[in-house]
């Protein structure tokens, strides 16, 4: 089923107890943080841009690192604020509905909406810390942001002077094995997935889906794009996510 919400909701999707939530960059752009692979994309606009965010060029060229540290300046900058998405989510776990929410987002806007820490899988990191590639030591982002801003362009660890990098996972890094294994023992588990925001073109999350489905679970894609898995999801949204969610969610 595509297009607007039905109303009433389908029976299944207003009595399940067990959702079990994926959220991508979509979920995130009425926060004024825009999406990587829309039409108005980050890396739509400017392919290069993915270097700042691929682990061997970050690694291996100080320009790309110096880039990166002026674009999570300008990021950190903003008055970024949780949404009607975010907060709808949040509710869904006040009723006690909610299995799990992977997010494929390092904003950490669900916990600023008011979704527990302990509910939310960040499945790619966070922005709001950062990590050294060479002994592992965790520091704040704004600690290294304001050494940025001082005039070190490229701030090493202060520990071992390795390479610093946001906490959050690049292309060619390693997931966290742990948060990989409660994301899937959620899709494993819930009665309903719901994927919003997001392309579903990134593994292994978008494996989530068909692990959903093969348990029984109905699947919804709620998503200004087509996905690879609209042909197995149970219900199609097209509509803007900040109306569309809330109205699924509450059926107001």
């Amino acid at each position: 089923m595509t297009g607007a919400v039905p109303a009433p909701l389908p029976g299944w999707l207003a009595d399940a107890r067990r959702i079990c939530v994926l959220t991508g960059a979509g979920v995130s752009t009425d926060s004024g943080i825009p999406d990587y692979r829309g039409p108005n994309g980050v890396w739509t606009r400017d392919p290069d841009a993915e270097k700042l965010v691929t682990l061997s060029y970050y690694v291996a060229d100080p320009e790309i690192r110096r880039r990166a540290w002026l674009m999570r300046a300008e990021v950190q900058a903003g008055d970024v604020r949780p949404n009607a998405a975010h907060e709808a989510l949040a509710g869904l776990e006040r009723q006690g509905r909610l299995r799990a929410l992977v997010t494929q987002n390092v904003d950490g806007l669900h916990q600023a909406a008011g979704s527990s820490p302990d509910t939310v899988l960040e499945i790619h990191g966070t922005v709001h810390e950062v990590e050294c590639l060479s002994c592992g030591e965790r520091t704040t982002m704004r600690d290294a942001l304001d050494r940025v801003a001082g005039g070190e362009p490229d701030p090493a660890c202060l520990s071992c002077g390795g390479i610093l990098k946001s906490a959050t996972v690049s292309f060619g890094q390693a997931l966290d094995d742990r948060v990989v294994t409660a994301a899937v023992a959620a899709a494993d588990d819930c009665d309903v997935f719901l994927a919003v925001g997001t392309s579903l073109q990134v593994w292994p999350v978008a494996g989530l889906v068909e692990i959903a489905a093969s348990h029984g679970a109905r699947v919804v894609i709620v998503n200004a794009e087509p996905t690879p898995f609209d042909d197995l999801a149970d219900l199609v949204v097209r509509e803007p996510i900040g109306t569309a969610l809330p109205r699924l969610l509450t059926g107001a």
